[in-house]
């Protein structure tokens, strides 16, 4: 009953929308955001013509390892903070943990068949730390490296483009006993793991990723102790986020130095844009402000090299002691990249009082307000204010609720959803955005994390006691997009 009220109260991006407007409500910092601000647009609307897409965009879907693998004891694999965390009394709905989850690990052959069959082109996943280093640093665990390995060959033989994530969450339990993200040599420990993953991988995979949102990271695991490693400490949140920073800085280099061939490298963050509430008048310093907290803070540091001076001013003014910051540190974070990865969920809505309101629908999260409009303008925005780098939509999606798992849903909802967001992303390319493909969260019903399998939010439903799978209609009507690449028709509207 205490993870049900964690559900409520601590779901997994509504945490996301709190850390700044607490904040704002404790400081006085000079507003700096007015032209980083959002402008709105209308919803896309099921009346609307059919998109097509620009020839040679990839479409896809997402999903991370410790959600889906499984096997969390075998061939070798190490602990994970996640393993640690979900065995926790009380962290998750039901105490449910990912030790056997999807059972991709052994199931993967068949997950590969079922890609194909709906025609993706793009598949993300992420590679478990602890599967390639099982106590994060030493000795490489080849049973664990030839399992990505074959994964790797089994997209590419499908004609499916590999996405490899790095970091999804799940830090090597051994890494985390020796102070985890807030010890320094944590950024050369993941950089080494990431240049072993680069001379192992690097010419068979086009498209790395570094992290996967240190935002929910750092606030929703080092903030709120929600998600691993159950930290509720803002100076321990944030000098751990700033080594991960660095961590990424450290990884491109070694991409770099490794030259794969072919191949690009970025970095997948969770972004919402920031809007005043309908009606309110005399809240421009607090949207400026939850902008720099939600997407600032992270843009910053990564495609400008240095963090925004107005966020640096308002966590000192909160008691963060910035002595982690040393020089050449920022300048590392901007290493350059290639692509920008963007997972989309929903906007941030802020009233005259620096407060989170819900201004639109939500789902079964009930943190996710359904505003599609909210990705055209987050994607023209990181164009206006970032430059015309390639961007990816990394994550984007909703919970259902699945009467028959293991059976052809019809979730319908979540078709209008994708179909709805869709269209905006349509809308952000024929403004000149370079977007080169979408990953739909996720490909299977899975762990979500300190929810548990309460939701799910796949295109293909899974009955975890047989794991059978059963694409849903979503998936159906998305293989139809896929091979048109265009938006298709809304079934029945």
């Amino acid at each position: 009953h205490k993870a049900r009220a964690m559900q409520s109260t601590l779901s997994r991006r509504d945490l996301l929308r709190l850390s700044g407007s607490a904040i704002a409500g404790a400081i006085a910092a000079p507003f700096l955001a007015a032209c980083n601000t959002m402008s709105s647009v209308l919803a896309p609307t099921a009346t609307d013509a059919l998109a097509a897409f620009p020839p040679g965009f990839l479409w896809g879907t997402a999903t991370s390892a410790y959600q889906i693998e499984g096997a969390v004891r075998e061939d070798g694999r190490g602990p994970s903070i996640w393993d640690t965390f979900s065995h926790t009394p009380g962290t998750t709905v039901g105490g449910a943990t990912g030790d056997v989850a999807d059972d991709h690990y052994h199931r993967y052959q068949q997950d590969l068949d079922l890609m194909q069959q709906l025609g993706l082109q793009s598949y993300r996943f992420s590679i478990a730390w602890p599967r390639i280093f099982p106590t994060g640093t030493g000795t490489l665990n080849h049973k664990g490296l030839d399992f990505y390995k074959s994964l790797v060959d089994g997209l590419l033989q499908r004609n499916i483009r590999p996405v490899a994530t790095l970091f999804h969450w799940d830090l090597p339990q051994a890494l985390q006993d020796r102070g985890g993200w807030e010890n320094r040599d944590s950024a050369s420990w993941f950089a080494d793991y990431a240049a072993a993953m680069f001379a192992a991988l690097g010419d068979k995979i086009p498209l790395w990723l570094t992290l996967n949102e240190p935002k929910t990271v750092t606030q929703v695991g080092y903030i709120y102790g929600a998600h691993a490693p159950g930290i509720r400490d803002p100076q321990r949140a944030y000098t751990a986020l700033h080594y991960m920073l660095m961590g990424h800085g450290k990884a491109v280099q070694a991409f770099r130095a490794a030259r794969p061939a072919n191949a690009q490298i970025g970095i997948a963050l969770n972004l919402a844009p920031v809007y005043a509430a309908p009606g309110t008048t005399n809240n421009a310093y607090y949207v400026g402000l939850q902008d720099g907290f939600e997407n600032r803070l992270y843009l910053d540091p990564v495609l400008r090299g240095h963090y925004p001076n107005d966020i640096i001013q308002a966590l000192q003014k909160q008691g963060i002691d910035i002595h982690y910051i040393q020089s050449g540190d920022e300048a590392l974070m901007g290493t350059p990249i290639d692509t920008l990865g963007v997972n989309y969920y929903n906007p941030v809505i802020i009233d005259d009082n620096g407060n989170h309101i819900t201004a639109y629908p939500t789902t079964e999260a009930t943190w996710e307000q359904v505003y599609p409009a909210g990705l055209t303008d987050l994607l023209t925005r990181l164009k206006r204010d970032y430059g015309d780098l390639p961007l990816a939509i990394t994550e984007n999606g909703r919970p259902s609720t699945d009467a028959q798992p293991g059976t052809t849903v019809d979730d319908l909802a979540r078709i209008q959803f994708l179909y709805n967001h869709f269209q905006a992303c349509a809308r952000a390319i024929t403004t000149g955005v370079r977007v080169t493909s979408y990953h739909v969260w996720s490909l299977l019903d899975n762990f979500e994390w300190n929810q548990g399998y309460s939701q799910r939010w796949g295109i293909v439903s899974v009955d975890y006691a047989t794991q059978r799978r059963a694409p849903k209609q979503s998936a159906l009507w998305y293989r139809q997009v896929i091979q048109h690449n265009a938006v298709q028709p809304v079934p029945g509207a």
